[in-house]
């Protein structure tokens, strides 16, 4: 799934090349596109059609576009979700799902979602910080509303996996499987360490190691495995060079040498040094 580096490079480029244009025609080629849209993809239409794109935002891994009318466009990739301005040349993807036309012509935006897990929406926003349906998010460690403070209390209350956590979108939003495998590798921290054995200095340098993965992930357009993760021209991020954990079963920690170790983790994995990241002894989950 993209994770906030992914997401922000989406940002990124629709910034650049969509505020201040006008949606002239809206095409839902797919109504599971627009499911969270619960007035159904007539009103969706109706509502963005004739509206102006002020403004490109994020908060975690959700994009939201706030409309001269009022409200925003809400957008979440999904596993698979694209926003892409592809060149007139280029063939239509058996993919689209939306297609926005703009009024001033060039390239249309289209929304290309080979899982259908993505999807698109109108939500309230007037003067709102975010808009409703994206209320609940935490903001994410890159946002000038996130709390160090509130944040390093709140872990630390926690008498869960430290991995868990950094993965709770309620506590803090943006950090995916990979990123925090990275940054707990650059913290010499295992995944399961318990938040509530954690000592406040400890919390602090781990959120400084998200930032610095974050933010290095985001210079280099996201961490693209295949083809799915992309900028709005279609081109693939390349922070999987700068990777020190995230899959790399077998090879050699770039710090002292050991065989990189995978664990499964839900339903997905963990990748770890067991020398630089021991497993915890106790106290146990």
């Amino acid at each position: 799934m993209p994770e906030l580096p992914e997401v922000e490079t989406v940002r990124i480029g629709l910034a650049d090349r969509v505020v201040g244009q006008r949606i002239n025609a809206v095409e839902v080629r797919h109504p599971r596109a627009v499911r969270r849209h619960l007035a159904g993809a007539d009103d969706f239409v109706a509502a963005l059609t004739g509206q102006t794109l002020c403004d490109v935002h994020r908060r975690g891994k959700y994009l939201w576009l706030p409309l001269d009318g009022g409200d925003a466009l809400v957008g979440h990739l999904g596993m698979s979700g694209q926003l892409l301005l592809p060149a007139p040349e280029l063939p239509e993807s058996p993919h689209l799902r939306v297609r926005f036309s703009f009024a001033g012509g060039g390239r249309p935006l289209c929304f290309v979602d080979q899982r259908t897990f993505g999807g698109l929406s109108v939500s309230p926003f007037g003067r709102a910080e975010v808009p409703d349906q994206i209320a609940h998010i935490a903001p994410d460690p890159l946002d000038k509303a996130f709390s160090d403070d509130g944040f390093v209390a709140a872990l630390r209350r926690r008498r869960v996996a430290v991995k868990a956590a950094l993965l709770d979108q309620s506590l803090i939003s943006g950090v995916g499987n990979i990123y925090a495998d990275e940054a707990l590798w650059r913290s010499r921290l295992h995944g399961q360490r318990r938040c509530d054995t954690l000592t406040g200095p400890v919390v602090r340098r781990l959120l400084g190691h998200v930032r610095d993965v974050l933010d290095a992930a985001v210079r280099a357009g996201g961490t693209s495995f295949d083809a799915l993760y992309v900028n709005v021209n279609g081109e693939s991020g390349w922070f999987s060079r700068s990777l020190d954990a995230y899959g790399r079963e077998g090879l050699p920690c770039h710090r002292c040498g050991a065989a990189i170790r995978r664990e499964p983790f839900t339903n997905r994995s963990s990748f770890s040094c067991p020398r630089c990241q021991p497993r915890p002894r106790s106290p146990r989950l």
